[in-house]
């Protein structure tokens, strides 16, 4: 009796080897522990199959792609709990100091907003395209960036961050 198992198996493999290529060639890194890997991708493999994309598997999907966007693996999310954590919200791409044992993995807060309060970065606001984070503008220079806030010191003209003002505003709105 063939259970399936010897061809999710085989499907499991080719999609970890495509994964770790990508990964390298990025310069992210994989989880070390290869058991823990091969569930998640197991889990991506099931809502490829379940919606014909590869939602993370420790989110709820909701079936609809332009709903599911931001957790398309790799969802939107996955740098900066990167930065912030040391690995994504499903553990599956982690940091330097993660891969090599220097730093131990962490719980992660969800960073996706709540249903009903999800804005796609496409959606018109007031005549432009909202971005997903605030835009900051150095009123010295000019210089923009997107993040949550200001940098300390302009990259380009090295004023302090106090003289960057809001350009925009991000997020849902």
């Amino acid at each position: 009796m063939n259970d399936g198992s010897a061809q999710g198996s085989k499907e499991a493999d080719l999609f970890l080897e495509e994964l770790e290529v990508r990964s390298r060639e990025s310069g992210y890194h994989l989880n070390p522990d290869t058991g823990f890997v091969r569930a998640l991708i197991e889990g991506l493999l099931t809502n490829v199959r379940r919606y014909g994309y590869a939602a993370c598997p420790c989110r709820l999907a909701s079936g609809r792609k332009e709903d599911d966007m931001d957790i398309i693996c790799p969802c939107d999310y996955r740098d900066a709990d990167l930065g912030e954590h040391g690995s994504c919200f499903c553990a599956l791409y982690v940091s330097r100091e993660v891969a090599r044992g220097t730093r131990p993995l962490a719980s992660i807060v969800e960073r996706r907003p709540p249903e009903g309060s999800r804005r796609h970065n496409d959606e018109p606001v007031a005549g432009i395209v909202r971005p997903s984070h605030p835009v900051w503008r150095c009123r010295v220079c000019g210089y923009l960036c997107a993040r949550e806030g200001p940098p300390e010191t302009c990259p380009i003209c090295k004023a302090a961050g106090e003289r960057f003002e809001l350009f925009l505003p991000g997020g849902p709105g």
